[in-house]
């Protein structure tokens, strides 16, 4: 805990000694310093402190099927509370931003058209290039929110209340992803700290939504690869590899799931599942690129805007290791404290750590790469939830004052900074 508040301080003190600008408003996070305070706070207060004691006493003792329930609904209900204490702008300002998905996906009239001219769209130099979120992803994300669209929720509102329900079911993918690989009893034992995660404050943002997809993708991977019969094992395998797939055409950073899969194969031993998942996977592919998506094609389209935009001005040398001091507000601090117990346990093969660690070198790998600058509170809440799993190595006594640091952490940064819900929605961009 003392690496990561010296490494957030340094994060912080480096911009104001050198005089670099490091190109946000509020180092290490993307977000604006403006501390809100008021009576609207009391709600998610009050809702993380029911939350608290709600679990203690009541879920933890809750059958199976019930526990899963009540985990899902705290999932939901925690980021709920801190987003809907702004009012409903606290769901509506990020999709009314133009650089969103949803203000692109209701200007798409012909969904064939678009894929076919999707990677032209991509550079600045483009007429009518693609906004930044669009634009920074393959079209998975687009239509997604072109569908939400088609069926009537075009509400910026609701369509931050959508993504924020299916972000929650993270929780419950990645609590059954522990049970099938470690056990009932891990599993109670890792889903508090996925419910409570300061994370919560991102969970109505598209990142949410890959998340889920990445939990989902992982716990078929892991059912699969325990399944007794070989066709059982070979249709799970399939329709693991089918949400992995799509999860690569949501965000190219997912890639790096592919360090997850092979963490989950490892438990179970299994590697004859492999080659069932690339097949579904490439059924994905497949389909994007008969549509007229090629994703080897427009990854190095993106790269040139990538440097062409703001991340060339976002110096590697800070960015490399500032990233995890921004990663530390959506983990929080006990996530730093539970590493060496984790890394510890990796060594007996305890599954757990063994995620835990391999969400860790998802990281490592991102920020080393460069092509995560800033921003990585949100875009690396898919492996995010992963390395909180290792908070369970932390001491029993430890577990109700460090959740409720969680807690804290999550309503601190809700109520000081003005996060990039509020502080794009502001700009004349």
């Amino acid at each position: 805990m003392a690496v990561a508040v010296a490494l957030v301080a340094a994060s912080m003190l480096f911009p104001v000694i050198t005089g670099e600008d490091v190109r946000v408003h509020a180092p290490p996070l993307h977000a604006d310093w403006g501390p809100d305070v008021g009576w609207h706070t009391l709600l998610p207060l009050t809702v993380g402190v029911a939350l608290l004691l709600t679990w203690r006493y009541l879920v933890e003792r809750l059958p199976w099927p019930a526990f899963l329930g009540a985990s899902y609904a705290m999932a939901w209900l925690w980021p709920f509370s801190l987003a809907i204490s702004l009012g409903r702008e606290g769901f509506a300002r990020l999709y009314e931003r133009p650089g969103e998905y949803l203000h692109d996906a209701v200007r798409v009239q012909d969904v064939g058209v678009m894929m076919h001219e999707f990677v032209e769209r991509i550079p600045y130099t483009h007429p009518d290039n693609w906004h930044v979120h669009v634009a920074g992803h393959p079209p998975g994300a687009l239509l997604f929110y072109i569908g939400l669209d088609r069926v009537g929720i075009d509400d910026p509102f609701w369509v931050g209340v959508v993504v924020m329900t299916l972000g929650a079911t993270a929780v419950v993918a990645g609590t059954l992803c522990v049970r099938v690989l470690a056990g009932e009893t891990w599993a109670r034992r890792v889903a508090p700290w996925l419910v409570l995660a300061p994370l919560a404050i991102w969970m109505s943002q598209g990142d949410a939504l890959f998340m889920a997809a990445a939990a989902w993708g992982l716990a078929l991977l892991a059912v699969a690869a325990t399944r007794g019969s070989a066709r059982s094992r070979a249709a799970w395998g399939v329709g693991a590899g089918l949400v992995l797939g799509l999860c690569v055409y949501l965000s190219y950073g997912l890639v790096l799931l592919g360090v997850l899969a092979l963490a989950v194969l490892f438990l179970a031993r299994r590697w004859s599942v492999l080659p069932w998942a690339l097949l579904g996977a490439l059924v994905v592919a497949a389909v994007f690129t008969v549509a007229g998506f090629s994703w080897w094609e427009a990854y190095p389209v993106l790269v040139e805007r990538y440097n062409a935009g703001i991340a060339s001005e976002r110096s590697y040398h800070y960015w490399v290791w500032a990233n995890l001091a921004a990663w530390t507000f959506s983990v929080g601090l006990v996530t730093w404290a539970a590493l060496p117990e984790v890394f510890a346990a990796v060594r007996r093969r305890e599954p757990v750590a063994v995620l835990a660690a391999a969400g860790f070198a998802t990281i490592v790998v991102a920020t080393v790469s460069g092509m995560s600058k800033a921003e990585v509170e949100r875009i690396w809440m898919p492996f995010s939830l992963f390395v909180l799993m290792g908070c369970a190595y932390l001491p029993a006594r430890w577990r109700m004052p460090a959740l409720a640091t969680n807690v804290l952490l999550g309503l601190a940064i809700q109520s000081l900074y003005v996060i990039p819900v509020l502080a794009l929605a502001r700009s004349p961009q």
